[in-house]
């Protein structure tokens, strides 16, 4: 699950077995990459907020489902397979369009923004996530501009800068832990958005 020693929710005390009763799924499973965070709870607790304020949040104007797809380019990008499995089980399920999804696929596998099933301001958006997470420091005002140009407000343009931000960190969290996705129930996340203190994952 991962290569730091973890605490199974079965064995779980105090802040840690409330923290897990607050993001557990089904059958009491919690993802591997919160369990990973066991030894300190507190982190647990920074990043699961995080996580549902930027990409589960009522506030959000920007689709979910294109979120998850932001998630999912920026994951493949950092190699994180974790990642990528979890949040297109994710998209999928909220876009409920198999045949687009499965085109999206296609696409993030290759690389390939311009064959994505996206409107041209969508895939404006992920260019921006690509040089983001690229080469961030290359980025500059024009880029905010296209977006803003592409039809996008300031504040979506943040929701997708926290969106492809957040999904940095997760993968490094990831992939310096050695998460595996054993054990875990793909796709789940704490979809009740009218609620951000509701972290449980459905």
């Amino acid at each position: 699950m991962a290569w730091i020693a973890t605490v199974p929710y079965e064995e779980a005390t105090g802040r840690l077995k409330q923290l897990y009763d607050r993001v557990k799924g089904p059958d009491d499973n919690v993802d591997n990459i919160m369990m990973s965070h066991s030894l300190r709870p507190h982190s647990m607790e920074g990043h699961m907020a995080l996580y549902k304020y930027v990409l589960h949040h009522t506030a959000n104007q920007v689709p979910k489902w294109f979120l998850e797809t932001l998630g999912v380019w920026v994951s493949h990008q950092n190699k994180c397979d974790y990642c990528v499995q979890h949040h297109f089980a994710g998209l999928k399920r909220l876009l409920q369009d198999d045949e687009k999804a499965d085109g999206i696929w296609r696409a993030v596998m290759a690389g390939d923004i311009e064959s994505l099933p996206l409107e041209p301001k969508q895939k404006e958006a992920v260019r921006y996530a690509k040089k983001l997470t690229e080469a961030p420091a290359s980025l500059v005002e024009e880029d905010i501009t296209r977006l803003r140009d592409a039809g996008y407000s300031d504040g979506e343009i943040l929701e997708i800068n926290q969106v492809s931000a957040y999904f940095a960190y997760a993968n490094r969290t990831v992939l310096g832990l050695g998460c595996s996705t054993d054990g875990d129930i793909l796709g789940l996340s704490p979809n009740n958005s009218e609620n951000p203190d509701d972290w449980s994952h459905r």
